[in-house]
């Protein structure tokens, strides 16, 4: 038997041994949170070009009717739609952001888990356990790839999600820890995803292919397929890994849950801008003086942000979503950051928006940490107002789950969203996921 070595031992194991008595019902929560933020972004975006042009291709393909696809009746084999739901429900790039990592765990795990779950007729509690262990374990991993890996150009949505999804599919299959190393190897050799897509269809494929890499790995490594155990090291090596101190990566593993740090997105932008979005909407609260006398505005941002969202002259709604000039001119003009059609063509060429965009300028502070913005407001009159915002700055339970139920009654409608939470509410209780399943294949 092989040795496994270094990360790989402890992530199998977690993944083998979990249970979800072992998570307090605070992590169970924000999960069951997370599950309906993803339905309701999933559900919104079905009618994106990505969307259609992804579902039409899986399509047509056709196969093995194992699981469901976001927004159609027929099901499809598990790999095909884990693609398309991934794809889809990032298709806003509205759902979910860990900071520990920067990507967006929720796109690539629960694609992966749900196709599984629905080929295995799993249960409603074997799916939450899969979502739980695949999150947990992809954030883990990311942590310890580290910014080096971000920063060489990976999406780690793409490669540490990879992960993340595979060891989900290896839980609902109930692999052992040998198989499951396995798995993590087929996944490095799988794995990929690159930054340069980022404003393009192809950000949301990425998390497609993820989702779907993850089920193959896991049915390979359930069918007997053997890989390399210690693939996972290697990647690291071949991918820019930083090799994280593995204490703190492992630190509370199974214990303490950095689920619970996860940031819901309440604008519908890359997460990059909300810090400064958040500033900027305490400064319109703050009603110091008006939008009309601003002279200048001037975003500090941590330098790895200008790379991923800082477009200075967005031509499209999409690029608009990656523009702190843009999103942070539509806040200060009263459009609304958190809803879709805001963010489009015509917001990009409005003249009063544009003379406003080009008051605006993006400033880099190496000093901020990732989840935080500066933002500073002068006045013709030379006033100046300064603020501060940081995504990790820990809100009432209380809080986020209005805000994430408020967020989805808005995308979908208050009784369809009630109606998809009461479902994710009662997982642990029914024999199958077969209704969580079946509110997604409904057509909004």
């Amino acid at each position: 038997m092989t040795d496994l070595s270094f990360i790989t031992s402890p992530i199998t194991g977690f993944t083998s041994r979990f249970s979800l008595s072992d998570a307090p019902e605070s992590t169970i929560h924000i999960l069951k949170l997370s599950v309906l933020d993803w339905c309701a972004v999933g559900l919104a975006g079905q009618g994106e070009p990505v969307s259609e042009t992804t579902r039409a291709m899986v399509n047509s393909e056709g196969g093995a009717a194992q699981a469901s696809v976001i927004g159609q009746p027929t099901k499809l084999p598990a790999r095909a739609a884990a693609l398309a739901n991934g794809t889809i429900s990032h298709a806003l790039d509205y759902d979910d952001t860990h900071f520990l990592h920067i990507a967006h765990p929720s796109v690539a795990i629960f694609p992966a888990a749900l196709a599984l779950a629905e080929k295995e007729n799993a249960s409603g509690a074997e799916f939450l356990v899969a979502a739980l262990v695949g999150y947990e374990a992809s954030c883990r991993i990311g942590h310890w790839l580290g910014r080096s890996h971000y920063d060489a150009g990976f999406h780690m949505t793409a490669t540490a999600g990879c992960f993340g999804a595979a060891l989900a599919g290896c839980r609902i299959l109930n692999l052992t820890t040998e198989q499951t190393a396995d798995a993590l190897g087929i996944a490095t050799t799988r794995a990929s995803g690159l930054k340069n897509q980022f404003g393009t269809m192809g950000k949301p494929f990425n998390a497609g292919m993820a989702a779907a890499n993850g089920v193959e790995a896991a049915l390979l490594a359930a069918g007997g397929f053997v890989s390399n155990p210690d693939g996972l090291e290697e990647f690291a090596d071949t991918h820019a890994g930083a090799r994280t101190e593995l204490s703190d990566v492992l630190a509370g593993l199974g214990k303490e849950f950095v689920l619970e740090r996860t940031q819901h997105k309440f604008h519908a932008c890359c997460h990059g801008l909300h810090a400064a979005l958040e500033a900027l909407g305490g400064f319109l609260d703050a009603e110091v003086f008006g939008v009309d006398q601003i002279d200048q505005v001037i975003i500090h941002t941590h330098p790895r942000w200008l790379a991923v969202c800082n477009k200075p002259e967005p031509r499209t709604g999409l690029e608009a979503k990656f523009s702190y000039r843009m999103a942070a001119a539509m806040c200060l003009a009263g459009l609304q950051t958190g809803a879709l059609e805001d963010y489009s063509e015509a917001t990009c060429t409005d003249p009063n928006l544009v003379r406003l965009r080009n008051r605006i300028f993006v400033e880099p502070d190496a000093n901020l940490p990732d989840s935080a913005s500066r933002i500073s407001v002068r006045n013709k009159l030379g006033f100046n107002y300064q603020a501060a915002h940081d995504l990790n700055q820990r809100v009432s339970p209380k809080q986020r789950r209005k805000r994430v139920r408020q967020k989805a009654a808005a995308l979908l409608g208050e009784n369809r969203a009630e109606a998809i939470w009461l479902v994710i509410c009662s997982l642990e209780s029914v024999d199958s996921v077969t209704g969580l399943a079946g509110q997604l294949s409904e057509s909004s």
